[in-house]
């Protein structure tokens, strides 16, 4: 526990925009007994000293109740961030949005380099987080999404997919279990329609209570190989090498923080959700361990890359989760849940005749566009990118299984040469045994 209080002496950072309305804990979960022992060190990393950590965390005791989902204040997201967050990013020269997104810090190929060679910070508190709470809310999203919930524990975490009843994709969400809530992380476009559903599909004696607590929380995530030494250095590297989904709640100027393993686009890296009162604060520690600033432009390219399917471009009703290939978030062995039937039969009879991959491309193309191999239609790009460089440019697309595999030509549209290649995300999933967990 000593290395989980010393990473607040890197966190800590200095005071926030002061909140407009008294704050107060939530009373929902715990931590275990601990001892701390301040450390007189002052803190020079915003040009000047900061006191010493006491002055701004107080840990806390073995009976004190303690729930990160949502965080203990009750102003909208735009108010703390702007006040918190913008300043920061504005003053870097990164260029918002009138929703408020960071689009870029006009640095996008230096950030993409810095995925491969270094690491790089992402805002996605565009995202949409939604908290899931009451008795039955763990069995409740095991019969509404398709991962084993009832077989995680608190503090673990994993990878869902919700479908319609025959198997087509809406979304992939990441889920935190915490004491007496799961947290879903999912995009910003499905969120509305997800809680729609999921409010839906709770009946009268169900002990379900869903909330959209997006505006009530901000959310990064590191990507790069060097992601494990900023942890390090954060003292926070009792995280490093645990396994996806695993996450630790902290305190940073009295606010809570969750940090996780894992991230939208891969197994490695990591995910940080916290109040917008300390977002500024979290991302000046984050950039001053070397993390190179991503706006959302540079993401957007970096998913097709990693080949990370995306709603309404991948995941859409004409695509179905096999083909989408998100094995790692289907359990098998778990019972009825929506759209099992139809991916059991897909299993059984090997009914899946069309997979997702990259393709590498000779030029710009259209997402929509078709791909065509021996002058024959057999499959659509998805999604679309250039690169680097003038002559990269990268895509996904759905091509029928016997039409094309790895290393193989197509035509993309009219006369854009395209050769077939796997890509990171998708390599990493694995069609899961009966005996698999979720």
């Amino acid at each position: 526990m000593a290395a989980t209080v010393g990473c607040m002496r890197y966190l800590l950072v200095g005071a926030t925009t002061p909140l407009r309305r008294s704050t107060s804990l939530p009373s929902s979960s715990s931590f275990s007994s601990w001892t701390w022992k301040p450390n007189p060190i002052s803190f020079p990393i915003q040009n000047h000293a900061f006191r010493s950590p006491e002055k701004f965390f107080t840990p806390l005791a073995a009976a004190s109740p303690f729930d990160l989902s949502p965080p203990p204040i009750d102003l909208d997201l735009l108010d703390l961030w702007l006040g918190s967050l913008q300043d920061t990013v504005t003053e870097a020269g990164a260029e918002v949005s009138e929703a408020g997104i960071i689009e870029t810090f006009d640095n996008d190929d230096e950030a993409l380099d810095a995925v491969d060679n270094g690491v790089v910070v992402v805002d996605l508190s565009h995202f949409g987080r939604i908290r899931v709470s009451g008795d039955d809310r763990i069995q409740f999203l095991h019969n509404q999404s398709t991962a084993n919930f009832e077989c995680l524990q608190e503090g673990q975490g994993c990878d869902t997919v919700f479908v319609t009843p025959t198997a087509r994709t809406i979304d992939v969400a990441h889920a935190w279990i915490m004491k007496n809530a799961v947290t879903l992380v999912v995009s910003p476009v499905t969120c509305g329609s997800i809680i729609e559903m999921l409010t839906k599909y709770i009946f009268f004696a169900d002990k379900v209570e869903i909330q959209d607590i997006t505006k009530k929380t901000s959310f990064f995530v590191l990507v790069g190989p060097k992601s494990h030494q900023v942890m390090e250095d954060l003292n926070l590297g009792a995280l490093v090498g645990k396994p996806y989904g695993t996450h630790q709640h902290f305190m940073v100027n009295g606010m809570p923080i969750t940090v996780g393993v894992g991230n939208a686009i891969s197994e490695d890296g990591f995910s940080f959700m916290m109040s917008p009162a300390i977002a500024g604060s979290v991302w000046k520690a984050l950039l001053s361990q070397g993390a190179i600033p991503m706006g959302s432009n540079a993401w957007e390219k970096l998913r097709i890359f990693q080949g990370r399917p995306a709603p309404g471009k991948e995941l859409t009703n004409e695509f179905n989760v096999l083909e989408a290939g998100l094995w790692n978030s289907i359990s098998l062995n778990k019972g009825c849940y929506k759209g099992q039937e139809t991916i059991s039969r897909l299993i059984t009879y090997d009914g899946v005749k069309q997979r997702l991959w990259g393709i590498s491309l000779s030029g710009p193309a259209e997402p929509g566009s078709p791909i065509t191999a021996d002058g024959k239609k057999v499959g659509k790009l998805t999604s679309y990118a250039c690169g680097r460089t003038e002559s990269e440019h990268f895509g996904l697309g759905y091509i029928k299984r016997q039409a094309a595999s790895n290393g193989n030509t197509v035509i993309v549209g009219d006369n854009i040469a395209g050769t077939v290649v796997e890509v990171p995300f998708l390599a990493w999933q694995s069609p899961p045994s009966k005996s698999s967990g979720p």
